[in-house]
C-alpha cells in the first residue's frame, strides 16, 4: 500500500534519521501502542534549554517509522518549549500528510517527544537519589 504514503514518508521510512540511542540521555520518552503494537522510544541530549540531539528506537509499520525519524529531525536545535508546542499534526505535515488510519502513529511520536521533555526536567528539578550520591562518591 506504498501509494498512499507520500515521498517524504517513504524516504523517512527506508532511510530513517538519528536511529539508536543518545548516549548518556538527559531525557527518555517510551510510548506504545497497544491497538497497533507499535513501540517508541526517543532519547534526548538537552544543552542549556535546546535539544542537542535526538534519536529513536522504534517497533512498528512503516508510519511510526518516518513520523519518530521526521521528530528526531524537527526537534533539533529547538528550545525544550519550542519542542513541546510540536504536534502529531505538525509531524504529519512535516511528512506531507499521513493516511486518516496512520495518524495515531504520529500521536505516538509527539507523545514519545514530549515524555522526553517532561523525563528530562523531572530528572532536573529532582534531587539526586542516594544512589547517584553514593557513585559520586565513589561507594557504588
Amino acid at each position: 500500500m506504498a501509494h498512499m504514503y507520500s515521498q517524504k514518508v517513504m524516504d523517512h521510512f527506508t532511510n530513517p534519521r538519528n536511529v539508536g540511542e543518545v548516549e548518556n540521555p538527559d531525557g527518555v520518552g517510551m510510548v506504545g501502542n497497544p491497538i497497533c503494537g507499535d513501540v517508541m522510544k526517543l532519547s534526548i541530549k538537552v544543552e542549556g534549554d535546546r535539544i542537542v540531539d535526538a534519536k529513536f528506537k522504534t517497533f512498528g509499520c512503516g508510519a511510526a517509522i518516518a513520523t519518530s525519524s521526521m521528530v528526531t529531525e524537527l526537534v533539533k536545535g529547538k528550545t525544550l518549549e519550542e519542542a513541546m508546542e510540536i504536534s502529531n499534526k505538525a509531524v504529519a505535515e512535516a511528512l506531507d500528510g499521513l493516511p486518516a488510519n496512520k495518524m495515531h502513529c504520529s500521536n505516538l511520536a509527539a507523545d514519545a517527544l514530549h515524555k522526553a521533555i517532561e523525563d528530562y526536567l523531572a530528572k532536573k528539578r529532582a534531587p539526586a537519589s542516594e544512589n547517584e550520591k553514593k557513585r559520586a562518591a565513589g561507594e557504588g
